[in-house]
């Protein structure tokens, strides 16, 4: 029986296959978690309050009109689906939801209310920063009517201090898992190309060129690349329904733009990944001597 003559460029995939699939997928939840940290930050941000009390003297009429309107002007002042975020609370409102959380009826031993008419208005995303806020304050206290503006101060920075921690670790595990992915991939590819080492060194023998030789490989490298780059985009679209079946309100935080371009990224990094690791691992084999080969 005739014996199988080895193909170029066919050695064995499942390993580097599995490898690179697991690596694709360790990246894309990386960029996932991401993607919806970023839209939770966004979240937080987007729903603080900053609280504008009004002079007692103002008609209430005159603040549900005029005032509405010169606050809902302002360029920091948030706006979703073309309605501004500016909601009007009464002073008997206020009085209720104080009641409701303190537990405490002033009503009882007080002639009146001593809560005052408010604004709470949610800010632009680009306005939660300490500075920026000192300066809303300040506008907005200018405002004809208004009696104070307020806002947790200390939250603000405590927020913006933990976010920019978070974003730090976040950084610095992706470095370090792409340095081992790299590690992980280049002895993965070198371990399954030692089958063809000697197959190498015969058509160096016989005159074949290094693209030539190199040729094969890479194509084979590429494609397993693109393959382990759709497993693992499946394996995480799979989580991800998962994810939000059981937890509908991560539906929320999805961006799907952002997404979209992260899992075709994780098909372009496996093709990336496959190429330059089987070129360095095929350009090793090709500069060793025979007495190395063996």
């Amino acid at each position: 029986m005739a014996r199988k003559k080895k193909k170029v460029g066919a050695y064995p995939a499942g390993m580097i296959l599995f490898s690179l699939t697991l690596a694709l997928f360790l990246i894309g939840f990386c960029g996932m978690l991401a993607i919806e940290s970023k839209r939770l930050v966004q979240y937080i941000r987007e729903n603080y309050e900053v609280r504008v009390f009004l002079d007692k003297d103002t008609d209430s009429t005159k603040a549900a009109t005029l005032m509405y309107r010169t606050l809902a002007d302002k360029p920091y002042t948030l706006t979703t689906d073309g309605k501004p975020q500016v909601t009007f609370v009464s002073k008997d409102a206020a009085a209720r939801e104080f009641i409701a959380e303190t537990k405490e009826d002033f009503s009882k031993f007080l002639t009146e209310n001593p809560l005052r008419d408010s604004y709470r208005i949610k800010l632009n995303e680009a306005y939660f920063d300490e500075s920026k806020l000192a300066g809303v304050k300040t506008d907005l206290e200018n405002v004809d009517g208004v009696f104070e503006v307020v806002y947790q101060e200390n939250l603000v920075d405590s927020i913006n201090r933990n976010i920019g921690r978070i974003y730090t670790v976040m950084a610095v595990f992706a470095l370090i898992m792409l340095l081992i992915i790299v590690v992980l991939m280049n002895n993965t590819i070198r371990l399954a190309l030692h089958s063809q080492r000697m197959l190498i060194r015969s058509m160096q023998l016989v005159g074949a060129t290094n693209s030539f030789i190199t040729r094969p490989f890479l194509g084979r490298g590429v494609w397993q690349g693109l393959l382990a780059g759709a497993i693992a985009v499946v394996l995480l679209l799979v989580g991800l329904q998962v994810a939000t079946h059981n937890l509908p309100e991560l539906a929320y935080f999805q961006d799907t733009t952002q997404l979209i371009a992260l899992l075709a990224g994780l098909v372009g990094l496996g093709a990336l990944i496959g190429f330059f690791s089987t070129f360095q691992a095929v350009h090793r084999y090709l500069g060793l001597t025979l007495d190395e080969l063996y």
